[in-house]
């Protein structure tokens, strides 16, 4: 099918506005942003067009897609298609108006930066444009501003997973890609993750571990109960260490301020153990030399 054009030198203005719906997924490890998104397209068909006064007042009809050409928009950032089937249907409205409506779960790819996870604000980019069409042949508009979409968005927003949404912002640009000069809209999406957990799961539970390696300075250092508790208070660190890696992506240019955290804490720990191991040492070596004094004062 071609463009609905009367004049091929025309382009054909499609309207765009995205919905945020629900943040279904945010995978740091694979640098991944799930979100379930409603997307409106509209343009106009010049060669459709008729008076609902001449057909009982009928205004508008719906019609399977698969009848009338529709514009050929992708994401750039996704990385799997949607496996749900799209709208069967379109709307024609009498002044030759089309309208689309589909619902979409996208698997996009995002930047993650976790310098300050888990206090960290991500933000994450849905592009849209024509996959073969230049900007002489599809122009792409946004009809709505960036609050508007913020306030609709949050409106119809129905779940967040782990994250507060912020704001989203909808930008035009004209690119130039492998030669071809398109038409892009962007819309970025802010959200800042919700860190409760993170601090009550992770960051206190590690507070509290140096605590206890605090506390063995307070057990007798003449037997060896002082140094397994010390060891498997360091194991313990290890683990949420290993817990922490799980999370966060190895891409990171910088590294986390929490595991500069962990780290900090069990250079700590590892500190006090080998001071725990010295004491031990220096300890077992006087009753050794106090040893070896009593048997020569007794051979003496």
């Amino acid at each position: 099918m071609t463009r609905p054009v009367k004049d091929y030198k025309q382009p054909t203005t499609v309207s765009l506005h995205v919905l945020l719906y629900a943040i279904l997924d945010v995978r740091e490890i694979d640098q991944t942003f799930i979100p379930y998104v409603w997307i409106f397209m509209s343009w106009q068909n010049q060669y459709i067009s008729w008076n609902p006064s001449d057909f009982c007042g009928i205004s508008r009809v719906s019609l399977p897609t698969e009848v009338l050409w529709k514009p050929d928009l992708t994401i750039e950032e996704m990385t799997e298609k949607d496996k749900a089937p799209p709208s069967p249907h379109l709307t024609i409205f009498s002044t030759g108006v089309i309208l689309i409506q589909n619902d979409q779960v996208l698997v996009s790819t995002c930047r993650m930066h976790v310098y300050k996870f888990p206090f960290d604000t991500q933000t994450c980019t849905l592009t849209f444009k024509s996959v073969i069409h230049s900007v002489d042949e599809i122009q792409l508009v946004h009809d709505t501003n960036s609050s508007q979409a913020t306030e609709w968005s949050r409106e119809v927003m129905r779940t967040q997973y782990e994250w507060l949404f912020i704001d989203m912002t909808v930008s035009n640009q004209t690119v130039t890609k492998f030669g071809l000069e398109q038409d892009v809209i962007m819309y970025t999406i802010s959200m800042k993750r919700r860190s409760v957990l993170y601090i009550v799961n992770f960051i206190l539970p590690v507070l509290f571990f140096l605590g206890l390696d605090l506390a063995s300075f307070l057990i007798s250092d003449n037997g060896g109960e002082k140094l397994g508790f010390q060891v498997t208070v360091l194991l313990a660190v290890t683990v949420m260490q290993l817990i922490l890696n799980e999370i966060l992506p190895s891409s990171s240019n910088r590294i986390p301020l929490i595991a500069v955290y962990c780290i900090g804490i069990f250079s700590l720990m590892m500190l006090s153990l080998l001071e725990t191991i010295l004491v031990l040492y220096l300890i077992e070596k006087d009753n050794e030399a106090d040893e070896d004094q009593r048997l020569c004062e007794d051979c003496g």
